[in-house]
């Protein structure tokens, strides 16, 4: 069948078929109709002349190389069944289009697709991750650092959290990381969230502390207009994220080697255990007192943590080192975390797919994002076999 091209060219390189006794190596170029081969000038191109065969769904021309000889075309013949079930499919408005067909495709093959899709999911936050690591000079620590601080701003505020990392470099961080004062001054102040009238104490103390060390590291902060609030559970608020954030990298030095060496969850658990400073005991925001209540970073953060941020790292660390046994490890965590609970399981769920962990959870979110709601059916093992059925 040769090689997919997706560069310019015929669509397959290095082909080798038989027509009649002759064998034939070269290149294939497939349309939807034969006349598409002079409509995108193909004719005309050397770069065409090594085509043996041309396949089509409508042989509607006869096409010829730039020195007038024939390619031969082969018109594929879908049958009606097969149209009529990847056009139910592909214009269906359900969330799940092959839903009421899942019950019956056999486990073993949903089982192996899942699999392999989990793995997609890893690949597709890798991405997200080496950009980061260009943007880094390749520092996995400040990597780590960066995309950590996106997972604590939730997908709500996971911009502004970001920009409000990369706002203050880790060598500052570093000479300040024994003093949660003054960390909650750099992160508060960089977020853009000091720029306000307000005479709570703890806020003037906040503000004046940070207009020193801004001043004494050249730091700008962003705008605090991008960080939203709309919809979100106080729990996540921004200000009490920040303040996680914070006791985090007070009590985690060198949090990224120590995270990737980390023998189990349990370890990493361990060292998540963590809750915003004694003033939001009675905060959700600046200047506004609330019930009494420690704000604790709860098990469901740690484990959105785990699956979407150091699981991955862990991952591509050791894709990146050729260590396998850390991608091992990273593919074990995710098989024995919970599955996530979200709208996307839930969907799953009304058809009696239900998630047994975290692997599962990740697999599903990546079938619905990227297959189900592309209508890439054809790509997907489940629908290419509905499709398929007559």
């Amino acid at each position: 069948t040769g090689i997919h091209n997706t560069d310019a060219g015929p669509d397959f390189s290095a082909a080798k078929l038989k027509i009649g006794n002759t064998i034939w190596a070269g290149n294939i170029e497939i349309h939807i109709n034969a006349s598409d081969w002079e409509k995108h000038k193909h004719h005309q191109d050397k770069a065409y002349d090594s085509v043996i065969l041309h396949v089509v769904l409508n042989a509607n021309a006869s096409v010829f190389r730039s020195n007038g000889t024939e390619i031969p075309v082969v018109e594929l013949k879908i049958p009606e069944k097969i149209k009529q079930n990847y056009l139910a499919l592909t214009s269906s408005q359900k969330k799940i289009p092959c839903g009421d067909n899942l019950p019956q495709i056999e486990p073993f093959i949903f089982s192996q697709m899942l699999d392999s899709l989990v793995i997609e999911r890893i690949e597709r936050k890798s991405k997200s991750i080496r950009l980061i690591l260009e943007q880094t000079t390749n520092s996995w620590e400040e990597a780590f650092y960066i995309f950590l601080a996106r997972a604590f701003g939730t997908r709500i505020n996971a911009l502004p959290f970001e920009l409000t990392a990369k706002s203050i470099p880790l060598l500052v961080i570093a000479k300040h990381s024994s003093n949660r004062f003054q960390l909650e001054a750099l992160f508060f102040g960089q977020a853009g969230m000091l720029n306000q009238e307000c005479n709570d104490e703890y806020f003037l103390k906040l503000k004046k502390e940070h207009q020193f060390l801004s001043h004494k590291f050249g730091l700008r902060p962003i705008e605090k207009s991008i960080w939203k609030l709309l919809r979100l559970r106080p729990p996540n608020f921004p200000a009490l994220r920040i303040s996680q954030f914070v006791d985090l990298i007070v009590k985690s030095k060198h949090l990224f080697s120590r995270t990737m060496g980390a023998k189990d969850t349990a370890t990493i658990r361990a060292m998540f255990q963590i809750s915003a400073s004694d003033y939001w005991d009675t905060h959700f925001t600046f200047g506004k007192i609330s019930a009494q209540a420690k704000k604790r970073f709860g098990k469901t953060s740690i484990d959105n943590i785990l699956i979407n941020t150091v699981i991955p790292f862990l991952f591509i660390y050791g894709q990146h080192t050729g260590q396998e046994h850390l991608q091992d490890k990273a593919l074990h965590m995710l098989d024995h975390l919970s599955a996530e609970q979200n709208a996307i399981t839930r969907v799953f769920s009304g058809y009696k797919i239900k998630a047994k962990s975290a692997a599962n959870s990740q697999a599903l979110i990546q079938l619905k994002n990227e297959y189900c709601d592309k209508k890439r059916c054809t790509e997907c093992k489940v629908g290419s076999k509905i499709i398929a059925q007559k």
